[in-house]
């Protein structure tokens, strides 16, 4: 056999694998859906009927957490800027601590549908409405962009070599999303979710422990050398300009966490399944710190890939591209084919359907504020999911990567308005001006880029997330000028 035809059968043989292993895969979630969605209503599909046993939250949890990008990227970031990214996760901690003791009393006591309601009852109509607006449009901007990545991964590798349309591979996996949440929601997410962390985490193990293999290296081994690598450099404080200084990665996983999680419907409404609010607590703070660990893998298996490479005399590749090139090819056999699917597949799914099922909770309560009609809630789900759609392709038509970076710079904008608006109703008695709330959050996002760019072209100084917690402050600022007198509110 030659060489170019040993070629084709190896990658027509991942190819098969990857499609097969998805065929079995979207049968087990099936298979959830029914058992969980049997007699479910609208209270089942936004609140689970608040029965929700915590630890299966809070472990379904982990793989919501950590998208298919995650699961791709992290890996690929030791190549530019080594560990530094475990900087963020310490403030991940203190984050979650913050929404459990802060945010989920408040989310509790009031017997919320969806987080944004507590605005309403706070602030006024037209705040209700701008948040939960701000939400809808990041949410979809943001949940879209990570599941492009899965579509990506099952285009390239099998469908491409069919003449499949991406279009098509788009439709017919979002379409399989909808129809696993379309009846049980976020009651069949809890346990979905279960079964997707499952195999996200066992594939991530299996992997590095094959790349060890692949290495002649003993576990022992493998973590020294991962210790003596000069990628292993975790804690930037010297350089006040750097993106990857500790103060402004920590500060800003503190408040990434409080924004994308706690003011986030779409992850907080798994939590508001639980029976209680201590059920919730032990839930937000177990999960919390699970980001660590995992994340300290991931980027120990993105040095151990690149000895791999140096080892086998290749280039390293850039990025996004260092795991696949070795997991969804073939070249570390064809069980690491099947997990690597499995873990992109579980991670990016966990994400999106989730987002899904939080967008048609939100346009439902929220926007058209009507809870209990469970015809408009199937009409706003298949909606949602044809809006999503759309979303990926756009994606696929700009078929550049600066556009998917621009879409998270964007998100970080558009979330600012949720923490300012958030801030200023439990920190603060006063009450504001609702007609100048919607003027208010769309001026802040502009004022927060002329700044990025205007500091940036003076001074070279490059905004991080931190941009988030100036946004967030000029909300509030804003909030604070348009107040009138001071109230009483029993919160």
């Amino acid at each position: 056999m030659g060489v170019d035809a040993l070629h084709f059968f190896c990658t027509f043989a991942a190819a098969m694998i990857i499609l097969l292993t998805l065929l079995v895969y979207f049968g087990l979630l099936m298979l959830v859906s029914h058992l969980t969605s049997q007699r479910s209503d609208n209270d089942t599909f936004f609140r689970g009927n608040r029965q929700s046993p915590w630890y299966i939250v809070a472990f379904g949890m982990i793989g919501a957490s950590i998208s298919g990008i995650t699961f791709v990227s992290v890996p690929g970031m030791v190549v530019k800027t080594d560990f530094t990214y475990l900087q963020m996760c310490l403030g991940f901690i203190i984050g979650y601590f913050a929404v459990a003791f802060i945010l989920l009393p408040v989310y509790y006591q009031l017997h919320l549908t969806t987080i944004y309601s507590y605005v309403q009852q706070r602030l006024g109509e037209r705040s209700y409405k701008t948040c939960a607006s701000f939400f809808l449009l990041s949410k979809m901007t943001n949940a879209a962009a990570r599941f492009y990545v899965v579509c990506l991964v099952l285009q390239e590798f099998v469908l491409e070599r069919y003449n499949v349309p991406f279009p098509i591979t788009v439709t017919v996996l979002v379409s399989l999303i909808w129809l696993y949440t379309r009846r049980g929601g976020i009651k069949t997410l809890v346990w979905t979710d279960t079964l997707q962390t499952f195999c996200m985490l066992t594939a991530l193990v299996v992997i590095t422990l094959q790349v060890v293999s692949a290495l002649q290296l003993t576990p022992a081994e493998a973590v020294k050398s991962i210790i003596a690598d000069n990628h292993s450099r975790v804690f930037v404080f010297d350089d006040w300009g750097s993106r990857q200084n500790f103060w402004k990665q920590f500060l800003s996983g503190i408040f990434v966490v409080i924004v994308m999680t706690g003011l986030d419907q779409d992850l907080m409404q798994k939590n508001l399944t639980c029976k209680n609010l201590r059920d919730a607590q032990k839930d937000m703070c177990t999960y919390g710190f699970a980001f660590v660990p995992i994340n300290l893998l991931l980027l120990a298996l993105g040095v151990l890939l690149l000895h791999l490479s140096q080892q086998n005399g290749t280039p390293p590749p850039t990025g996004d591209q260092l795991l696949p090139m070795y997991a969804a090819t073939g070249r570390l056999g064809n069980l690491i084919v099947v997990l690597f699917t499995l873990g992109v597949v579980a991670a990016s799914f966990s994400s999106a359907d989730s987002a899904l099922t939080a967008l048609t909770t939100s346009f439902c309560v929220d926007i058209c504020e009507r809870q209990d009609d469970r015809r408009l809630r199937n009409r706003v789900h298949i909606s949602m999911a044809a809006v999503f759609v759309a979303f990926i392709i756009a994606f696929r038509i700009f078929n550049s990567v600066s556009i998917i970076d621009a879409i998270y710079t964007l998100c970080s904008y558009t979330y600012g308005p949720l923490l300012g608006l958030f801030a200023y109703g439990l920190f603060t008695h006063r009450d504001i001006n609702d007609r100048w709330v919607p003027f208010i959050c769309v001026l802040s996002p502009i004022l927060c880029l002329l700044l990025d760019t205007v500091v940036g072209r003076l001074t070279g100084y490059q905004f991080g997330y931190e941009m988030l917690m100036i946004n967030g402050g000029l909300i509030f600022f804003g909030l604070w000028i348009s107040g009138r007198a001071r109230f009483s509110l029993s919160r």
